[in-house]
């Protein structure tokens, strides 16, 4: 008799990435803007290994807290080379990386004003529907954040970047005992 052997957790797959990714689009501003740094991390799985074939979009405000799209009610971005907008496919070891500035404040339908963020959605294999989360600076004053006043203190850790030379570090656990905080939009 042969010997039957467990089935993987994630079931949907692979991901095809092919056309998703292009040359610049890990690029969110051109090289050589003032104060673009680096935004860095690893997609890992739920026992922590990386995952080699996701997608990792990042969509974000301008500086002055403005978005690239002509909805936007407060106005067009005014900052040459600014695409509020990149994409960077994972490699072997689950490494993703954008370059970019930080965000401007927002303010909210009510009245407050949430601290400076990326929204991300990330697309790989055993995911049905991309995953959305935010990178938070821990720089900034994110105290009165109104989506991560919503958190336990748990959750909101995941939600923060960690400082380093080049920029910022975020891993983002797809499952586990540090599962990414998601969002249903």
């Amino acid at each position: 008799m042969t010997e039957l052997r467990t089935t993987p957790a994630q079931t949907v797959g692979p991901f095809f990435a092919i056309g998703l990714p292009w040359d610049d689009g890990p690029f969110v501003v051109d090289e050589g803007t003032p104060g673009a740094f680096t935004v860095a991390g690893r997609v890992l799985d739920g026992v922590g290994d990386p995952v080699p074939d996701a997608l990792v979009e990042v969509w974000q405000a301008d500086p002055d807290g403005r978005f690239d799209h002509p909805d936007d009610p407060r106005g067009a971005v005014s900052r040459p080379g600014f695409r509020g907008f990149g994409r960077s496919a994972t490699d072997d070891d689950g490494r993703w990386s954008v370059r970019t500035v930080k965000p401007g404040p927002l303010p909210t339908p009510d009245g407050r004003t949430e601290a400076p963020h990326l929204n991300l959605s990330v697309l790989c294999r055993g995911v049905l529907v991309r995953l959305v989360t935010r990178v938070y600076f821990p720089d900034e004053d994110n105290s009165a954040d109104p989506v991560l006043e919503s958190l336990a203190d748990a959750e909101r850790a995941t939600l923060v970047a960690a400082a380093v030379d080049a920029g910022y570090r975020f891993d983002i656990h797809l499952q586990g005992e540090r599962e990414t905080v998601f969002f249903e939009l």
